[in-house]
């Protein structure tokens, strides 16, 4: 049975969509079957990975509104292993129709449950929201990372979140657990960065992942070319970055002893 783990911050631009597409890209390479489910009206994962949201018939809104079968809509991507249940806009309009209906709470999860066992990991990438649909993800999750800028307002905001899967936690979920905050976009040069990191590891400690996903001009060209991280630069800082949490979620996981020198030396030689 897959693990399901959430891509939420409700705050935008905190890196969720390159977050939920590296993340997922990495997991691929290293040789665990994973889908990546958009459920962003953005569609921004879907065309992250080379799909045109427009050209897109059936989404992740057709499974959740009219129940289809998802193994129907599942695209194949450019990386090994790693499979896409696209977004489109009608994504937008979800919310209001499941206003009334029965269950309206976990009508992704009855999607996702047709088809989690066909994967080892699934990854939501959720919408910069805590309406319905953010919800509907949570309540589908093991568990949820949260992205956190390292910038001024880093904090701002994710009292509210984690108040949500807590929320989500007692009514909704009770196996719903926070895989970890993990901090991103840091830039080695800024005090400001440094300060970040240690308030949030202050007030969170264990909760905050030991990778940190520094600011990276390649990790901001991939998506412009429909490419992971992994395909357009496996070297970047960023793919190591990404490895580096894979791998820590793996060990948390009890899932995988991989030595990391030996991920990086097989991806720079191709393997």
């Amino acid at each position: 049975m897959g693990k399901v783990i959430a891509i939420s911050n409700q705050k935008g631009g905190v890196g969720k969509t390159t977050t939920a597409i590296n993340l997922a890209a990495c997991f691929a390479v290293l040789e665990y079957k994973t889908l990546l489910i958009d459920a962003d009206p953005q569609a921004n994962a879907t065309s992250g990975l080379g799909h045109d949201p427009r050209a897109i018939q059936s989404s992740i809104y057709e499974c959740i509104i009219d129940d289809e079968d998802p193994k129907g809509i599942i695209l194949s991507t450019t990386t090994p292993n790693l499979s896409l249940l696209p977004a489109h806009i009608d994504l937008v309009g979800a919310e209001i129709e499941m206003i009334n209906l029965p269950n309206r709470e976990k009508m992704m999860k009855k999607a996702i449950d047709k088809i989690k066992d066909d994967y080892e990991f699934v990854i939501i990438d959720c919408s910069p929201s805590l309406g319905l649909i953010t919800v509907n993800a949570l309540t589908a999750a093991d568990s949820v990372i949260v992205p956190v800028q390292c910038e001024y307002f880093a904090l701002e905001g994710l009292g509210k979140l984690l108040n949500t899967i807590k929320i989500v936690q007692s009514r909704l979920n009770p196996n719903l657990d926070i895989e970890g905050i993990l901090l991103t976009m840091y830039d080695i040069r800024l005090r400001l960065s440094k300060q970040v990191v240690e308030e949030v590891r202050m007030h969170f400690q264990q909760m905050v992942f030991d990778t940190i996903i520094n600011r990276n001009t390649k990790l901001g060209e991939a998506p412009s070319f429909g490419e992971t991280i992994i395909i357009h630069d496996a070297e970047s800082t960023g793919a190591i970055n990404y490895l580096n949490l894979a791998r820590e979620i793996l060990q948390k996981n009890n899932m995988t002893k991989i030595d990391q020198k030996d991920i990086e030396i097989g991806l720079i030689n191709g393997k």
